[in-house]
């Protein structure tokens, strides 16, 4: 254990309306006004990858934290207006921007391209923990400290990125130790931490929640439903009228979506033409469990599938996964342009880097 302690204080400037507020309330009155936190956190060399500092606001959550991670605690700094938020993570590669988005849940590509300041409450807030993270990029097993740590979402969102680093952390994907300071306590369980030091009453405990559960809904749907999910895909907005659309709901709310095509003269092959997650559910494989479904139906009909991606998330599942098998790896996409008057929605992936799975299934595993 490490004792941490640190006083804090501030002088009291004399006025009428001081003395009058004193006189009122019965304040005591000298020339500083302190106030001294001691509290116990785990040693830096312990073996533990996430923590958590909670407990009402003026408990002393941010100062502790200051005291004890000194610069790893991350002070957030403005985002250019000019400039997508791709660009400005300094001289880090373009490829592990996109690792630390993806690893905080920020997966959607038109989103990447924009300025922060038109983004969603909820993707500047991975913006600036993605940024946070990057820190730790050169300097694998630093500790990375968050103050007001899903203080400015709404809770789903806080409970989604929640478990969507702690996820990435406890893989090794971010080489980080990552601490959580906030005011709420309902992100725990999800971010599933080693250690809680609770402010409120000065207690460390050692302990690991499991994460809740997340039951998904899958429905067959109609086209229609995609116009809720165009704008975070990253290719075209068109969607063919021979496509299979599917939607996955959790609690009722629309989450992910999905559509297959027909593979184009192989007759009892499919293809999916779209996946998408809305953003506030992105990160901890919402979208992958969904497209698993949505492949499970189409093997129980007989039909074999496939899916084509440049996403390093997904093709980084299918890699992993016993229940996918890779068909295809096309450095630079494909070259030529396929045309069908059945399919004149039909867009391949020239210029991108894709790699193509097709789905087994689980029993294959």
């Amino acid at each position: 254990m490490s004792n941490v302690s640190v006083e804090v204080e501030c002088p009291v400037h004399d006025s009428f309306r001081v003395q009058q507020i004193a006189g009122m309330f019965d304040v005591p009155l000298g020339d500083h006004a302190s106030e001294t936190f001691a509290v116990e956190l785990p040693e830096r060399d312990e073996e533990w990858s996430i923590g958590l500092i909670v407990g009402p606001s003026g408990s002393g959550k941010s100062t502790v934290a200051r005291q004890a991670f000194g610069e790893g605690l991350y002070v957030p700094a403005d985002w250019p207006a000019d400039r997508a938020v791709v660009d400005c993570f300094g001289e880090i590669p373009v490829r592990k921007v996109v690792e630390l988005f993806t690893a905080v849940g920020f997966g959607s590509p038109p989103s990447w391209v924009k300025p922060y300041a038109v983004l969603s409450g909820g993707e500047r807030f991975r913006c600036d923990l993605a940024r946070a993270l990057a820190a730790s990029c050169d300097t694998p097993g630093a500790v990375v400290a968050f103050d007001e740590f899903t203080s400015v979402v709404d809770r789903n969102v806080a409970r989604i990125c929640s478990a969507a680093i702690a996820k990435q952390i406890r893989r090794g994907v971010i080489p980080a130790r990552f601490v959580a300071v906030t005011c709420h306590y309902d992100v725990a369980e999800w971010l599933e931490p080693d250690w809680v030091l609770d402010m409120a009453t000065g207690q460390l405990t050692r302990r690991r929640l499991r994460r809740p559960s997340i039951e998904l809904e899958v429905h067959r749907c109609r086209l229609e439903a995609w116009r809720l999910f165009v704008r975070h895909h990253y290719l075209s907005g068109s969607l063919a009228r021979q496509a299979r659309c599917y939607l996955a709901t959790w609690n009722g709310e629309p989450v992910s979506f999905a559509a297959t095509l027909p593979i184009i003269a192989q007759k009892g092959r499919r293809r999916f033409s779209r996946i998408v997650t809305l953003p506030d559910y992105q990160g901890i494989g919402i979208g992958m469990r969904f497209v698993e479904a949505v492949a499970a139906l189409h093997l129980a009909e007989g039909f074999r599938i496939n899916v084509t991606s440049s996403h390093p998330a997904l093709i980084g599942h299918c890699q992993r996964s016993p229940d996918w098998r890779t068909v295809a790896v096309k450095k630079t996409g494909q070259s030529a342009t396929r045309t069908s008057s059945a399919f004149t929605a039909y867009r391949n992936s020239a210029g991108r880097a894709v790699v193509s799975f097709e789905y087994l299934g689980s029993e294959t595993s």
